[in-house]
């Protein structure tokens, strides 16, 4: 472990996840392994038309999510169960592998999503 504190910024991102005009995912990552997202998706961004391509077109989104939501409103569905959840702004929420998700109205999502090293 070290003794030294670490800054990294979405602005210079390890990785990007690109959706093109729907949105994107920026994500840095600490030399002890944990990751941090910042996810914009767009107005009638799903999962579905823009990230299951970018993944390999799983059944459903194969990753678990912790994050919190700092604008927008996200539905996000179990596909199993068919329930729905909708993720609003100040929310901190886990969110199971298993689902799909979409962007509710007309204001763009904006989410920080954390992964911890063991994950």
């Amino acid at each position: 472990m070290t003794t030294e504190i670490e800054i990294r910024r979405f602005e210079n991102p390890d990785d990007r996840l690109d959706m093109k005009e729907r949105g994107g995912i920026d994500i840095v990552k600490t030399a002890q392994g944990c990751t941090g997202m910042h996810a914009v998706f767009e107005p009638g961004w799903t999962w579905e038309a823009d990230e299951k391509p970018l993944l390999g077109n799983p059944e459903t989104c194969p990753m678990h999510h912790t994050g919190y939501c700092l604008s927008g409103r996200l539905v996000v569905r179990m596909v199993e169960s068919g329930r729905e959840t909708e993720i609003t702004p100040g929310d901190f929420f886990e969110i199971p592998p298993g689902h799909d998700a979409h962007v509710a109205g007309d204001t763009r999502v904006e989410l920080i999503l954390f992964e911890s090293a063991n994950e």
